[in-house]
């Protein structure tokens, strides 16, 4: 008889539904991706939210596979019990005050755990990927925005009531710029990839305007297409040492340096596992940022501190998810 533990998986987001079949070692039995239709409605996001489950179920019940339950990782902040959307998801139109997990179950017929979808990627990094066998975690993914998660004791720390742990949105500079959250200064809006492009594309321009003559005869900034910068652009010209991408990358990996001592200083984890497209760059990436992390954390706090990049790429969420099943 099969005792093996299986669980649905979701991770929503703006774009899509990715959704799989997971046993408790970690293992993929069966996994698929749908549009979540999240500029229609709330509705429609939860039609597509359905249908993957269906699809699982399906799937589950011709291979004679019993489910625990599905784990669903959601943009937005949930309430304390893991029931409710409460609001925070600008990227789904219509997701606050959401009784998610109750409509869920009464769709799919299992029990449904719900969770904040950075805090699914971080617990699935803790107990899958790069945090495994830690039980001090903080997670950071650093993509358009930054979001992260705290895993205290081997537990997700969330504070009062679901509403904490927004570590993007930690105040960085006292007089800085507005971030899209409404405050000013945040560790989004100067560490985020966004923001290094942001930053790359305003020392182009400014080459541009100041050295044209230069630019012609030099080729370093003539002809060059700003609207295709992305961060693996930057990532490639920093290789070639551009100076505007070395500029660019090491601003931006002080200024994520910094957010991440104040993490260190807080929490003393184990483990900080940086996840998002950046990560994926090279292991001289994470070097530069755990240079500049222990620049600035105090080294007694620090001392247990490994800084490493995330193992589990964009199936983070849905390992996350279902482990809501396993650590019971």
């Amino acid at each position: 008889m099969d005792n093996t533990r299986y669980a649905i998986g979701i991770d929503l987001g703006g774009t899509s539904v990715k959704f799989a079949l997971i046993d408790e070692t970690g293992r993929f039995h069966f996994e698929g991706i749908l549009p979540s239709m999240a500029d229609v409605s709330a509705e429609a996001v939860i039609g597509q939210i359905s249908k993957a489950v269906s699809e699982v179920k399906d799937y589950a019940s011709k291979h004679g596979i019993v489910l625990c339950g599905v784990g669903i990782g959601t943009p937005g902040i949930v309430d304390a019990a893991g029931r409710i959307v409460l609001g925070g998801a600008e990227n789904i139109r219509g997701w606050e005050n959401l009784p998610l997990a109750d409509r869920l179950e009464e769709i799919s017929g299992l029990p449904v755990v719900m969770g904040n979808d950075a805090n699914m990627m971080g617990l699935g990094e803790t107990v899958f990927g790069a945090g495994k066998g830690a039980s001090d975690v903080v997670f950071i993914t650093v993509g358009t925005g930054i979001g992260g998660a705290v895993v205290i004791g081997g537990k997700l720390f969330a504070g009062y009531a679901g509403r904490g742990t927004e570590l993007g949105h930690v105040p960085l500079i006292a007089d800085g710029e507005k971030c899209a959250c409404g405050s000013v200064g945040c560790l989004e809006h100067y560490a985020s990839a966004s923001a290094l492009v942001r930053r790359y594309r305003e020392r182009a321009l400014e080459k541009m305007r100041t050295s044209s003559e230069s630019a012609g005869t030099d080729g370093s900034r003539t002809g060059e297409d700003l609207s295709k910068v992305d961060g693996k652009y930057i990532v490639d010209l920093y290789k070639k040492g551009d100076p505007l991408a070395v500029a660019s990358l090491e601003e931006h990996c002080d200024f994520l340096g910094h957010g991440i001592a104040g993490f260190i200083n807080i929490f003393s984890p184990q483990r900080i596992v940086i996840g998002g497209g950046l990560s994926q760059a090279g292991d001289f990436y994470i070097g530069m940022v755990r240079k500049a992390a222990m620049r600035y954390a105090m080294p007694d706090c620090a001392v247990n501190t490994e800084i490493v990049a995330a193992e589990l790429g964009n199936r983070a969420g849905c390992l996350g998810a279902a482990s809501s099943f396993f650590l019971s």
